[in-house]
């Protein structure tokens, strides 16, 4: 683990923190080339809804008070997974799996994602396994679990 990844401090999301958070995840989103032109085009597709952080459903990652990233938890599915641009590689996206993870086995529930095929690797290496092939709104994606 990076000194960033040993540093994460895992909690739950506040509500006033529901604009930084989508910034992130815009910021993250837009970093990615495969979708970049569309998310462009179509910006309301980067959204948090602000009732899953109101459930309890949005994991934060901060690190010296300053929020490195996040995942969105809803039922069984990794609804979202953004990491700082900034601070990729270094195991915080990693983490943020495993917390999920947890949280989705403590419902009794299998972790499952619609992942893009450009983070196949990174969920691979999170321990996810590949079970089949999805269409999202912006073309073919990986069903995945762990």
């Amino acid at each position: 683990m990076s000194k960033h990844a040993d540093a994460l401090i895992l909690r739950l999301a506040y509500p006033d923190e529901h604009e930084e958070l989508e910034d992130l995840q815009r910021r993250a989103s837009l970093e990615l080339r495969e979708y970049r032109e569309q998310l462009i085009e179509n910006p309301d597709a980067i959204h948090l809804p602000p009732a899953q952080i109101t459930n309890g459903q949005v994991i934060v990652g901060e690190i010296d008070g300053r929020i490195a990233g996040f995942a969105a938890v809803v039922g069984g599915e990794l609804d979202g997974l953004f990491v700082e641009p900034n601070l990729w590689r270094q195991g915080i996206g990693r983490a943020l799996a495993d917390a999920a993870t947890h949280e989705a086995r403590n419902r009794g529930l299998t972790l499952k994602v619609i992942a893009a095929p450009g983070a196949r690797r990174f969920y691979e290496i999170c321990g996810f396994s590949v079970e089949g092939e999805a269409q999202t709104r912006f073309g073919p994606a990986l069903r995945m679990s762990r």
